[in-house]
């Protein structure tokens, strides 16, 4: 998965747009020529928000303060676009992911500073969203002056820091492994797997392009005693619960494999 780098870009100037909905009425990008504020540092901010006019208030302000602004509506379209981003505004109220998901799969794979945006704001709230990786949270309304210095602090602290990736989960496209905790989900949804059954999709995942032979599955898995059928009934329960053979790929006459999304659609 690409990473966001934090260096500064110097020449930041373009509007966002929203690579799925149409671009934000024309004051937002107009805002580029009318008495543009120059910071300091200016950086590439992806803004996260189903809420039109809500993004296209705070996209004219992050232009008029010298940073380009991107703004997508979903939370798929977030993962698909924060690779390029130095810092994401993340609404956590989402039409298709909740933001909270999205948090967790791009801190899973990247360092890139998140503040979450959001109507969400009892204490649970705040501390589910720090949980899920977010550097800072702010409760909507808010004065668009404190969210700039909030940014400015977030990136302070981030300056230097490597992107890293948890290495308690594992992240493959919708499909996310919780290491620590034992827990799988799939486009935000729960999966109940048993022991094995987690021990073995966690094992085909943390080498997702290699395939694995039955014998290491099963001895790695359940040890020395197995049977060629519990592999083949494991697997079968486990590929039911995913809803689609697709995710476990088996390559005859050696082993098994986990699926590639973008095969399965995901």
């Amino acid at each position: 998965m690409s990473t966001a780098s934090n260096r500064p870009h110097p020449t930041l100037t373009r509007a966002g747009h929203d690579r799925r909905r149409p671009e934000p009425p024309d004051r937002a990008r107009a805002a580029t020529t009318d008495h543009v504020a120059q910071p300091a540092l200016a950086w590439r901010i992806l803004v996260v928000d189903s809420d039109t006019a809500s993004a296209d208030a705070l996209v004219t302000g992050l232009l008029r303060q010298g940073h380009e602004a991107e703004w997508v509506a979903t939370g798929r379209a977030a993962l698909d676009g924060y690779g390029d981003a130095h810092m994401v505004l993340m609404d956590l109220d989402l039409p298709d992911l909740d933001g909270l998901e999205v948090c967790r799969r791009i801190r899973a794979g990247s360092g890139v500073p998140i503040i979450a945006v959001t109507a969400r704001g009892s204490e649970l709230d705040r501390v589910l969203g720090l949980q899920a990786g977010a550097d800072d949270y702010l409760v909507k309304p808010y004065g668009f002056r404190e969210l700039v210095a909030r940014i400015e602090a977030v990136m302070r602290r981030s300056q230097g820091r490597a992107p890293v990736a948890d290495p308690s989960v594992i992240a493959h496209g919708p499909l996310l492994i919780d290491v620590s905790a034992r827990r799988v989900s799939l486009d935000g949804r729960p999966i109940d797997l048993t022991r094995k059954e987690f021990d073995l999709v966690h094992l085909l995942a943390s080498q997702p392009d290699a395939v694995l032979p039955r014998q290491r599955i099963m001895r790695e898995v359940w040890g020395d005693t197995w049977s060629r059928r519990t592999i083949d009934t494991h697997i079968s329960k486990i590929r039911s619960k995913l809803g689609s053979p697709g995710w476990i790929v088996t390559v005859r006459g050696v082993g098994f494999q986990l699926g590639r999304p973008e095969a399965l659609g995901a």
